[in-house]
């Protein structure tokens, strides 16, 4: 599936089949996550994308053809059979001034899957070998893939929310989708509290919520029973920065987990005093996608998928815009 303009509508189309350059597996594709980001593609938020395109940045698939090693792959050899998953991030220079101190999620060359590189909207796909990662075995390829970007970018979050060893830690989720609804099961699982924010009167996503393990949810221009100690915000409203300052207590930190957001609108200096923080999260490093396959090997993680056959991914995308589902879409070639 092609996107040719955007913003646009994607179109089914015959393209030759990618060959593996050096550094870079081919992959048949099973699986591939339908994302918010590729929305913001496909309806012309994200500027500049690599047209015409292939999207998607969440890819399940068996290796087929591996290219010539290079130096550098530092996870190891891949054989053909192999089952990997593909994330966004897609390519690092290794050389600039953040690969080298070891934040190549902010590298200055950096390319991204389904955006500035073809991604797994078909059914094969190639990927830079230092970005693929082995899914573990419990994981079907429909339940892996949102793994590949709302679980390792909720992972990232997670991380960057700042907990620590010192007994109860609340979390809010101002958003629960894709993201949130695994993020909340793997900190539901390190003892966290989770409160969830929904949108106004989304009842049914609040029970969902509930069901995954938050101690409390409600709407997100509500204020939680407690103050909490740190909230990420997975919906792409500016507002709800305000929201999430208000129900941080002090030394809170308030972290924005997505790839495009509404402009944040003047706030009181208030809300941000006695040490609160923003934070913001982009892309993810090869140790977050390690720890992260690590994290959910040892603890079960439940994705609730939605799928969709390739030639309905204009389809899954709508409903995703309309919000018409819980967890995420997946497109089955």
């Amino acid at each position: 599936m092609v996107l040719e303009r955007s913003p646009g509508r994607l179109v089914e189309r015959e393209v030759p089949a990618p060959t593996p350059g050096a550094g870079k597996l081919l992959l048949k594709v099973h699986a591939c996550g339908v994302c918010r980001t590729d929305l913001h593609i496909v309806d012309g938020e994200l500027a500049e994308p690599k047209l015409p395109l292939i999207p998607g940045h969440q890819i399940v698939g068996h290796v087929v053809e591996c290219g010539e090693a290079t130096d550098g792959s530092t996870l190891g050899d891949f054989a053909p059979g192999e089952r990997v998953g593909v994330p966004w991030l897609g390519y690092t220079d290794g050389e600039c001034r953040f690969c080298r101190s070891g934040r190549e999620n902010l590298c200055e060359a950096a390319k991204f899957t389904g955006y500035t590189i073809d991604g797994g909207y078909a059914e094969y796909a190639v990927a830079d070998r230092r970005y693929c990662f082995r899914i573990p075995d419990r994981y079907s390829d429909t339940e892996a893939a949102p793994l590949l970007c709302a679980g390792l970018i909720g992972y990232r979050c997670y991380r960057k929310a700042g907990l620590g060893d010192n007994g109860r830690f609340r979390l809010g989720l101002y958003g629960f989708g894709g993201a949130a609804h695994i993020l909340a099961q793997i900190a539901a699982g390190d003892g966290v509290e989770v409160y969830a924010f929904t949108r106004p009167g989304d009842e049914a996503g609040q029970a969902f919520a509930r069901r995954l393990g938050a101690v409390w949810a409600g709407s997100s221009d509500e204020r939680p029973p407690t103050a909490l100690d740190a909230a990420i915000i997975f919906a792409p409203i500016g507002e709800l920065v305000i929201d999430a300052l208000r129900a941080v207590d002090r030394g809170g930190r308030v972290v924005c987990g997505g790839i495009h957001m509404s402009d944040i609108p003047s706030f009181a200096y208030r809300y941000l005093w006695e040490e609160r923080e923003i934070v913001s999260v982009a892309n993810l490093t090869r140790e977050d996608g390690i720890g992260f396959m690590d994290a959910i090997a040892r603890t079960p993680v439940h994705t609730t998928v939605h799928e969709y056959p390739l030639e309905s991914a204009n389809e899954a995308l709508d409903a995703l815009r309309a919000g018409s589902f819980e967890g995420a879409a997946v497109l089955v070639p």
